[in-house]
């Protein structure tokens, strides 16, 4: 019996790939660098190949058939299997790690042991994007990715649980000094506090505190990530919703007070997450273990694991 695949040319393969993916014959032909009119071409030849239309042309878009929805997965499968293939031959000692990240995790917690694990590691570099766009790792857009979400569902993905995301008030010293000796939640409320009312409408509902909102004199600032929030806070003698295993170090060393053992965020963790089929990679599996021991040996990690329990 002969091979259905030897008459089929691999770049009609791809350029379907692209356009079933994409559902565009336009958008396939800008991300492969052809012109709208090649990748209608080839789709047509390998349509004219399997004897059947493997999309429907509407007025203004496409859409797959039944026999284009088989054939989309499959192809997506094999070029994702192949680019992987490709990558971890290429993947040399002398190799670069992309790894993305949140700009948080990336100050706070990474930066300051990345010098280890790059002296354990010589031959690898690392290069850290702490862009919030969600990079494709199933296109290589990068080989790892260190996000906070409530888990990942894409069977496509390996995902390891790193640490619970949960955040609670970070307080600096001067707001914590006028909060007085036994504080309590509550007094909170007319804090110089930073970050958004959302935060701290759920902060104070899992304090069991019934808040009516800030004083009008209060200062308020919110950002896009907590490194700005508890800067601003420290600024204004203020406090600020953050992770204490973030900011333990400035915890140690007095310069950030955290009162409470309230937290929000607890059903959300950060996750290292890679494609499953890279798992064996050898600067993906190296970073992985580093990881696991580097979270392992965090003596902030270890009493957020007692205070509240990881997801």
């Amino acid at each position: 019996m002969s091979d259905p695949l030897a008459t089929l040319p691999l770049s009609a393969i791809r350029v379907f790939e692209a356009a079933a993916r994409l559902l565009s014959f336009t958008r396939a032909a800008e991300e492969l660098g052809m012109t709208q009119a090649a990748v209608s071409w080839q789709v047509k030849a390998l349509e004219r190949r399997l004897d059947q239309p493997l999309f429907r042309r509407l007025p203004r878009e496409v859409a797959l058939t039944p026999a284009g929805e088989r054939l989309a997965r499959a192809s997506s499968e094999a070029m994702t299997a192949l680019r992987s293939a490709l990558a971890d031959i290429v993947d040399t000692g002398e190799g670069v790690l992309s790894l993305t990240t949140l700009l948080t995790f990336a100050m706070r917690w990474l930066a300051p042991r990345l010098g280890g694990f790059q002296v354990a590691h010589p031959g690898i570099a690392v290069r850290v994007d702490t862009d919030s766009r969600v990079r494709d790792l199933l296109r290589g857009e990068a080989d790892l990715a260190i996000r906070a979400s409530r888990g990942v569902a894409d069977p496509a993905l390996e995902a390891h649980f790193l640490v619970s995301a949960a955040q609670t008030a970070l307080v600096s010293p001067e707001a914590m000094a006028a909060l007085g000796a036994s504080p309590r939640p509550h007094d909170l409320i007319a804090a110089p506090r930073v970050g958004s009312d959302a935060e701290w409408a759920a902060w104070f509902r899992a304090a069991g505190v019934s808040s009516d909102g800030p004083s009008p004199e209060t200062p308020r600032l919110v950002a896009d990530n907590q490194v700005m929030e508890v800067a601003a806070a420290l600024a204004s003698s203020g406090v600020a919703i953050g992770s204490p295993v973030m900011f333990a170090a400035d915890i140690a060393a007095g310069r950030l007070v955290q009162p409470f053992d309230v937290f929000i965020g607890r059903d959300v963790g950060y996750w290292l997450v890679h494609a499953r089929d890279r798992r064996r990679a050898r600067k993906i599996a190296a970073f992985r273990t580093w990881l696991a021991a580097e979270i392992e040996a965090d003596p902030a990690i270890r009493r957020m694991r007692a205070v509240a329990p990881e997801p």
